[in-house]
């Protein structure tokens, strides 16, 4: 156990450790210090583990900072997991209104959108069949549509979202970047140097949990790429 937690401790650059009581603690994010401002597309590069989906759900509120503060102000709409909530038992048209809830929509809106939902989504007479009867890209495509309901002030994605075939893949592009524009901030985090230079005009760079540069977007793709 001593050699193991030695070894683990050189190749994690010491961010994983034991309590005196034995319990593993994992140490994800260590002095970030960063302030978001209206109307910034910002996006977050990093190797993964560097702690980009971590510092994302302590900016949606998921996850509270174990020192520090983190000081949000406004409506926060996060499509990290848009599957959230969908329940495989119940029909299609049920989850509408179940994934709705779980976003914070009201009924008498879902109602109003009903049919624009079901239309967008393009299931059908599938709406009435149970989730656990979807093909995947028929699931996707229905939490797709629901997600995308929001109108957050702060926008929080872990990586651009592709669903379903080409066709709707096109749709689904279309409504999300109208998504993106309706939001005052965006934070995205991501692989792709394209996308980062495309939508985000700041970018910050992490590496094993710490900011290694945070400038524009260009500045810091440029570095991190090379």
């Amino acid at each position: 156990r001593s050699l193991k937690k030695t070894i683990m401790g050189f190749a994690t650059g010491g961010k994983i450790g034991l309590t005196e009581s034995g319990k593993t603690v994992v140490k994800s994010l260590s002095n970030i210090n960063l302030k978001i401002g209206d109307n910034e597309r910002v996006g977050l590069l990093g190797h993964n583990g560097a702690g980009k989906s971590t510092l994302l759900r302590v900016l949606g509120g998921v996850y509270t900072p174990t020192s520090g503060r983190a000081e949000i102000q406004g409506r926060v709409g996060s499509l990290i997991d848009i599957s959230l909530g969908i329940d495989s038992e119940a029909t299609g048209l049920e989850n509408i209104f179940l994934r709705g809830a779980l976003l914070g929509i009201s009924k008498k809106r879902i109602e109003q959108e009903l049919e624009n939902i079901i239309d967008f989504s393009e299931l059908g007479d599938f709406i009435n069949m149970p989730v656990r009867t979807y093909s995947t890209g028929m699931h996707m495509r229905l939490a797709f549509a629901v997600s995308t309901m929001i109108t957050p002030d702060i926008l929080i994605m872990d990586e651009w979202l592709s669903v379903g075939d080409k066709g709707f893949q096109n749709k689904a592009e279309r409504k999300l970047r109208d998504l993106v524009f309706r939001s005052n901030i965006l934070v995205v985090a991501s692989h792709s140097r394209e996308l980062i230079e495309s939508c985000c005009s700041r970018a910050i760079w992490l590496e094993h949990g710490s900011i290694v540069m945070d400038g524009s977007a260009e500045e810091v793709c440029q570095k991190y790429f090379s």
